[in-house]
């Protein structure tokens, strides 16, 4: 197996690092280097960024110090690993945030594409997205039809070029008993071995 560039990205907005996923990406993280894969993080609670409020900021502002950082390191690599609470049904804000400074024109897309469509620039890497939830994950993913997911999947990463997503759905959080939480974290484990 080929080993891999991959980056975590840590969306849980809170610094501490004490919630269930931060040792979710941990157990992927150390399966990951078990394996050989080079890893490295991205903490977004760490990152000191505005918030974007135009088009024109969007299309042509001054990328932050702390985004750039963070675009280097997802140009390098081979692989995303994003994780995040599901918070009233998306991502956190901050969250959003920063996916929506980095993701800009320059760096994950171009309008230079042909017949007006624009030119995917991030064609090449994988991901996988984490998310934890309150709600039962098959609940969110049959009644709520895994909106957030599928709106980051489509709409951010593969109109980017990033494919395939894949994408693990981690319910009950709050009421998982420890045999579950052990048995969740083994799975990331060897995902991360796999570098998937």
């Amino acid at each position: 197996m080929a080993t891999k560039r991959i980056v975590i990205i840590q969306g849980h907005p809170d610094p501490q690092k004490s919630h269930y996923g931060h040792a979710l990406a941990k157990a992927y993280a150390t399966g990951a280097e078990a394996a050989g894969h080079s890893v490295e993080w991205i903490s977004v609670a760490e990152l000191d960024f505005p918030l974007l409020r135009s088009d024109e900021e969007f299309n042509h502002g001054e990328t932050p110090e702390a985004i750039r950082g963070a675009q280097e390191k997802i140009h390098k690599a081979d692989h995303l690993v994003l994780f995040y609470p599901l918070w009233l049904g998306t991502m956190p804000a901050l969250l959003k945030g920063f996916i929506e400074q980095v993701f800009r024109p320059g760096f994950a897309f171009s309008y230079e594409g042909k017949q007006g469509f624009p030119k995917k620039q991030l064609k090449g890497k994988s991901a996988r997205v984490v998310i934890t939830m309150g709600m039962p994950g098959f609940f969110y993913r049959w009644f709520y039809c895994a909106h957030s997911l599928k709106n980051l999947k489509r709409n951010i990463l593969g109109f980017c070029g990033i494919a395939p997503v894949r994408n693990s759905l981690i319910g009950m959080v709050e009421d998982m008993k420890q045999p579950q939480r052990e048995k969740w974290l083994k799975k990331l484990h060897d995902l991360g071995k796999k570098g998937l």
